[in-house]
């Protein structure tokens, strides 16, 4: 039987794991993410689980990726220069659904066209505009997107400007018809921007590990995940990349499903820099109806509703005063951790923390370094001469804050870097705690616990310390991962049916107090199990769900989960379709293709059905399918008018669904 090959690649670490078809997970692996080149990382894992497995790469049959590129590129604001052609539209729409802030000033090109509610052309198509609009460009844009008014009723006028735009250039075009059938055409617009930008990213990663499989003698069909936890084949992933977004947490829950066998549970996913929590009902992530928002851009792709929170293993641990009181925050902010640091530049931590520690006064950024994380970036253009500075004084190593940051000015000039993607901070982190106490051993505990040290030094308005001791600190962050895991959970449970003035914190806080009141007793339970995933789900859910009053369930390999799910997912797609009434008592169907009228219902119903399983089937085998399977889907709307029953409108959808081809 052949192999399958699953690859998560995370903020921290990129995962590998190996499956047989038969005997399920034989081996696993992580490497530390490589950021300025994926394919470093992929590499390192995928040699290594091939050796541990004592396979051959001919053996596999089936790759599959899931990434946080697309994710974290429209998080941080990256990509190339684009152009968006509007249909039908003026400026007005560019002020809709944060279209106008996602071009970034970028070009638009308006042209007469588009279509009304009913599918019928408003007006011819300003072929001849658009012709001279793009020779006004020349080369000066990457990629192009289209957008047309009621494309999704009748796509004429995008698929012909798309033609005229192909005749001037080899750039590629996306249509906003081809990503979504859903009405408000400024939303589709900037879905369409958003994926557009993406093209040229995605295109290089896949483009990479496509190198780099064949160079290692792996020759079977690559896969993508999408959103929805769904696979799509790599080629199909280059031309619609915006549909790779949040392809790790999805990737995690199809993993936690398959890894635990439980069918209903909440899943929490702890990483090196988020915690996403989502509900697996009756074995499928729960999808987000309205779209899923990635850096505050509100899509229109679909994919699972994902709770997200900047709580990880890295995440920044700071001392915040709060009127008298010195209390421990975590998070947003992912750092490197010391530990981590120091296994790659031992003389330079070390020798600094040991300085540190030997000055009667604590500082702010005693404990800490900064280091450049070596990507390319758009941003390097924009950079202010003190950036430069900085930037290059990091060019060699990684330098300690104190030593940096000599004037107030660099500060600013560092969290700029920082923001931009180009700088990181290391400092102490969960996992260093993690690494004090024991629970960790693999990286440099001494350096972990020197910067605990300095850290509880820092004291409240009446000179206590945060903590005794470097163990006392270390439990306390412990702890504080707990409590902050507990609230995300309870605020994700609570999301869909909030409690009326409450919140997550409050209700916790309630309960744990009235286990020491004399009169009032206060329960907080989940009915739910939690599955906890990530390297470090063991060390805080079993003591989350007691919290909860719920069980924990930490499968084996739950640290490897994204990697699992990348591979045992299936292909499954959707095609929709409507039919409304007309003025002469007739039925239109709007579908993919140019509109049909027919005399019945029936008859307008029975085509549709016929084109959309022609369609989803086509659509199924061209992202990798192998056995394909469809199912039609039909709801009909009316309106109760004078006591009559009115038809509006019938909205049908064929779902194509199935396992992706496998080589043997």
């Amino acid at each position: 039987m052949a192999l399958l090959l699953g690859i998560d690649t995370g903020g921290t670490y990129t995962d590998a794991v190996l499956l047989d078809e038969d005997d399920g997970i034989i081996a696993s692996a992580k490497s530390l993410t490589t950021r300025q080149d994926f394919s470093i990382g992929i590499g390192k894992s995928v040699s290594r689980v091939i050796e541990d497995a004592k396979a051959q790469p001919a053996d596999i049959g089936l790759v599959s990726l899931s990434t946080t590129l697309a994710t974290n590129a429209l998080v941080e604001g990256q990509g190339g220069r684009i152009c968006l052609v509007l249909i039908g539209f003026d400026d007005d729409a560019l002020n809709r659904n944060g279209l106008r802030d996602a071009l970034k000033g970028d070009p638009v090109i308006f042209l007469d066209g588009g279509h009304n509610g009913q599918g019928e052309a408003l007006c011819p198509l300003a072929e001849d505009k658009l012709a001279a609009e793009l020779d006004a460009l020349g080369g000066s844009v990457s990629t192009f997107a289209i957008a047309g008014l009621f494309a999704i009723r009748n796509p004429e006028h995008e698929l012909r400007a798309r033609d005229i735009i192909l005749e001037h250039s080899a750039n590629s075009v996306t249509c906003s018809h081809e990503l979504s059938s859903k009405l408000d055409g400024p939303r589709r617009a900037l879905t369409s921007v958003l994926n557009t930008r993406l093209i040229n990213l995605i295109h290089h990663l896949i483009s990479s590990s496509e190198v780099l499989f064949k160079e290692m003698g792996i020759m079977a069909p690559l896969m993508v995940v999408q959103g929805d936890g769904a696979l799509i084949a790599a080629e199909v992933a280059k031309i619609k990349p915006i549909e790779t977004i949040l392809s790790g947490p999805a990737a995690s829950l199809v993993g936690a499903a398959y890894l635990s066998g439980e069918q209903n549970a909440i899943v929490s996913d702890i990483g090196g820099t988020t915690t996403d929590v989502a509900i697996l009902k009756d074995g499928s992530p729960r999808l987000d109806p309205d779209g899923a928002t990635v850096g505050g851009w509100r899509t229109m792709v679909e994919a699972v509703a994902i709770y997200t929170v900047g709580l990880g293993g890295d995440s920044e641990v700071s001392a915040v005063k709060t009127g008298m009181e010195l209390e421990l925050a975590l998070g947003p902010r992912r750092l490197v951790p010391v530990s981590l640091l120091a296994t790659d530049y031992p003389e330079l931590v070390h020798g600094t923390l040991d300085s540190q520690l030997g000055r009667d006064r604590q500082q702010e950024s005693y404990g800490r370094f900064a280091l450049a994380v070596g990507r390319k970036s758009a941003h390097l253009e924009t950079l202010s001469e003190m950036e430069r500075q900085l930037l290059e004084a990091l060019r060699e190593r990684p330098q300690p804050l104190e030593k940096l940051l000599l004037r107030r000015r660099q500060h600013n000039a560092l969290e700029r870097l920082v923001s931009s993607g180009l700088v990181m901070i290391s400092g102490l982190t969960p996992s260093d705690a993690a690494h004090i106490l024991g629970l960790h051993n693999t990286w440099d505990r001494d350096a972990a616990e020197k910067a605990a040290i300095l850290f509880t030094r820092n004291r409240d308005v009446r000179g206590h310390a945060i903590a005794a001791s470097a163990p006392d600190l270390a439990h306390l962050i412990m702890e504080t991962v707990v409590r902050r895991s507990s609230e995300t959970l309870l605020e994700a449970a609570l999301a869909k049916d909030p409690l009326p003035g409450r919140n997550a914190e409050m209700l916790l806080k309630a309960a744990t107090l009235s286990d020491h009141h004399p009169y009032v007793n206060m329960d907080i339970a989940l009915r739910l199990p939690v599955i906890g995933l990530g390297a470090s789900a063991h060390l805080y859910y079993p003591e989350v769900a007691k919290k909860l009053g719920t069980t924990a369930v930490i499968p084996d390999f739950a640290g490897v989960a994204n990697a699992v799910g990348a591979v045992v997912g299936q292909v499954r797609l959707t095609v929709s379709a409507s039919i409304s009434p007309t003025e002469n008592d007739g039925f239109r169907l709007f579908h993919m293709g140019d509109p049909l009228d027919f005399r019945t219902l029936a008859e307008a119903v029975l085509e549709a059905e016929k084109l959309l399983t022609a369609d989803a089937r086509q659509q199924a085998l061209e992202a990798g399918a192998g056995d394909v399977r469809t199912r039609f889907e039909r709801h009909d709307n009316v309106a109760h008018i004078a006591g009559q029953e009115v038809f509006v409108e019938s909205l049908m959808q064929v779902v194509a669904f199935g396992r992706p081809r496998i080589a043997r």
